[in-house]
């Protein structure tokens, strides 16, 4: 999955995203904190290729965004709504190829701005960026060039103030910001820095109203954090070889981010410091029993503002999740296995 894929609903239930071989799976919370339900498929019968994206607006509306083959050699885009996680979703809508036609080009990306727009990412066959956004008054406007070249991985993207859309990406020796200067309006590049960021590592977060920031491991193998108009600051060394999860949530009356990773030895590490500032430190805490190697970790708040950790293991098929105890610091609960 691109994008965290522990998502609380509009009623306030857990649902979890799960990837087959060719079509995504929900699980989700039959009641707030209560049991979950069984696997459903999601969007009809329509085949996928594997690596969909995932996104969620301020109504708490699920977007899911994929590749599905079409003829030998070419695939378009579809996307779905999840407007609750124990309704059906709508029926995967193909929203077309970057490049008109073609086979898959990168991994694509999805968020939503404050209207519940969609707004889809992807690389295009030429190394650029491009994007497609659902139209005020319904459908979707036309695929846009947004430049840039060389780019080494599927970009990230975010919903920042006031619904404003940004997006990032690594190019040759640096990273690549897009973003609107108010919702609906036209993207740019606005802003570039030079770093060697290793690709598949990207993560970005409403860290404050004001600002998102990018999280991304260099090729030293240290977690850093960009804001667009700073230097990146090394936070600490990764825990492990993928992307973090982030969260913003409440510790102990402080506003602060969260970041959780699965670690090289093979269990969660979490880390915490205050909200945009880094120069207080970090560190990590490891949790819960060992994993298999491709395990994927996710983190959300539940219904009742608790921050929520889920693991999976595609290999296994074994999905485990822990939420913070109504204690001080970032206590657990036991690993449940669901």
């Amino acid at each position: 999955m691109n994008g965290e894929w522990l998502i609380r609903g509009r009623d306030g239930r857990l649902s979890v995203y799960l990837m087959t071989q060719d079509a995504v799976l929900c699980r989700a919370e039959q009641v707030p904190g209560g049991p979950w339900d069984a696997p459903r498929r999601i969007g009809g019968d329509q085949l996928l290729h594997p690596a969909p994206a995932i996104g969620q607006g301020a109504d708490s509306y699920t977007h899911l965004v994929a590749w599905r083959p079409t003829e030998p050699g070419e695939s378009d885009l579809v996307h779905s709504t999840h407007f609750r996680p124990l309704l059906a979703a709508l029926d995967w809508d193909t929203v077309g190829h970057p490049n008109a036609k073609g086979d898959r080009t990168g991994r694509p990306v999805v968020a939503v701005d404050d209207q519940g727009r969609a707004h889809i990412f992807v690389r295009g066959s030429g190394g650029g960026l491009h994007m497609r956004a659902q139209a005020q008054k319904g459908g979707w406007g036309p695929w846009r060039d947004l430049k840039g070249a060389g780019l080494k991985d599927a970009p990230v993207a975010v919903a920042g103030r006031a619904g404003r859309i940004e997006a990032y990406a690594i190019g040759s020796g640096a990273i690549l910001h897009w973003r609107q200067e108010a919702p609906g309006t036209e993207f740019r590049l606005v802003d570039e820095v030079a770093a060697e960021a290793r690709p598949g590592t990207l993560r970005a977060l409403a860290t404050s109203d004001d600002n998102t920031t990018l999280f991304f491991t260099d090729v030293s193998g240290h977690l850093s954090a960009w804001r667009p108009g700073t230097e990146p600051v090394a936070l600490l060394p990764a825990a492990g070889p993928g992307p973090v999860a982030a969260v913003r949530c409440e510790l102990d009356g402080h506003d602060c981010t969260l970041l959780a990773q699965c670690s090289s030895s093979g269990r969660v590490a979490f880390a915490a410091y205050p909200g945009e500032q880094e120069s207080a430190g970090a560190w990590w805490t490891e949790s819960g029993p060992r994993l298999a190697p491709d395990a994927e970790v996710s983190l959300a708040l539940d219904a009742d503002g608790r921050v929520v950790a889920a693991v999976l293991s595609p290999s296994t098929g074994r999905l485990l999740l822990t939420r913070r105890k109504d204690e001080p610091g970032l206590a657990l609960t036991a690993w449940q296995e669901i």
